[in-house]
């Protein structure tokens, strides 16, 4: 029985491309629901992009932990401890990219570390796996998930006991906020909430490693039952649970991907399962492939490079300043990227179909680069 599920890099490179089209709008002023973030409690399939990639991450962590266990415990942690730090340094090199930035009279200075935020996506990632690889090599997958449970439960107590009595799970209410002020302190936090908050914080990094663990879980399952109907009715069965968990749960503990909840992790990871299930269903079992695999199986082959890439290049845009009327007197200047949207997309195809056109174009884009990359077998590993 064949070994590879190719399941696993359709999976994971349609969470990349949709991380693509959700963070690469022709305008953030113009998105259509769906494709923006819940505003507080709640989700959209938007809030389901990162907890599915971190599902993922545990997923291909099933595949090659047994490899790093069985090189020794050095080798193991030389490994992790090396993965974890290039994850995090390159997320820590593209919040500060691209190192310039235009100050009030329109000259290029350097951006300084003193405004610098600290956390962020590739940051959360770096964690996550860290502790997570941490746990499957101490306590093995019944042990992870024994830990995971009580780590689920640990941080809802945390935040019930610790924050805002009033409404613990609010913005202004929520205790690890404090946490992230002490040790990171204000300047170093992000701001898009209009006030010093950090989605990817330090205490919400808690459950996201339950995250991971869920996807090595359901990825360790996978292996030992393999390519079987018992294998994948079972996952579906797990997933179905974990959803009505995760639902039920957010009667007390609202489903918040913000400050990421506990019902949050149930519910995603319990979603995550079913369109990994289905996914396996229509590729291993019924070998249903073609175009739509191929195009999202080499997104799945370099998911992290290529979003980091997607990242830079939406950055060098705004380098690239130009000038585009007058207003009181002065001349009015775009980057390349709204340019583009406000010349091409938009009076092509309307404000919102052109901010999603614009999106789609990029994730073309990038994947003619990852086909690229896939037809010359390089394969960027961190």
């Amino acid at each position: 029985m064949e070994s590879r599920f190719h399941s696993l890099d359709v999976f994971r490179g349609m969470t990349v491309a949709l991380m693509i089209l959700v963070n690469t709008p022709g305008s953030w002023s113009y998105i259509y629901r769906p494709l923006a973030h819940a505003q507080w409690h709640g989700v959209t399939p938007t809030d389901l992009v990162f907890p599915f990639f971190l599902f993922a991450v545990g997923n291909a962590m099933a595949f090659v932990m047994p490899r790093l266990e069985a090189a020794g415990h050095a080798a193991f942690w030389k490994k992790v401890t090396r993965r974890f730090l290039l994850i995090f340094l390159i997320g820590l090199a593209l919040n500060w990219f691209p190192f310039v930035r235009y100050d009030g009279d329109g000259q290029l200075v350097i951006k300084t570390f003193d405004k610098l935020r600290i956390l962020g996506v590739l940051q959360r990632i770096a964690l996550s796996y860290f502790f997570a690889s941490l746990i499957i090599h101490l306590l093995k997958a019944k042990g992870a998930f024994m830990a995971g449970s009580i780590m689920l439960l640990a941080y809802w107590l945390l935040c019930l006991g610790f924050g805002e009595p009033s409404d613990p799970y609010s913005l202004n209410g929520y205790f690890g906020t404090a946490v992230d002020k002490w040790i990171l302190g204000e300047d170093h936090l992000y701001r898009g909430e209009g006030v010093p908050f950090d989605p990817e914080g330090i205490m919400s990094t808690i459950p996201s490693i339950v995250q991971v663990l869920s996807g090595y879980l359901a990825g360790n399952y996978i292996i030992q039952k393999g390519k079987t109907w018992e294998m994948l009715s079972n996952l579906f069965v797990a997933a179905l649970l974990l959803i009505f968990a995760g639902l039920c749960w957010d009667l007390t503990f609202p489903i918040n991907k913000k400050i990421w909840t506990s019902s949050y992790v149930l519910y995603t990871a319990g979603l995550a399962m079913s369109v990994l299930g289905i996914m396996m269903y229509l590729i291993e079992f019924r070998k249903i492939m073609g175009f739509w695999s191929r195009f999202f199986d080499v997104f799945g082959k370099n998911p992290l490079f290529i979003f980091v890439l997607s990242g830079v290049v939406a950055k060098t845009y705004g380098l690239f300043r130009i000038a585009d009327g007058m207003k009181d007197g002065k001349p009015v200047y775009r980057g390349l990227g709204n340019w583009m949207y406000e010349h091409f997309f938009s009076p092509a195809f309307g404000q919102m179909n052109g901010s999603l056109l614009y999106a789609i174009f990029h994730i073309l884009i990038f994947w003619l680069i990852c086909r690229w990359l896939d037809r010359k077998m390089i394969y960027i590993r961190v």
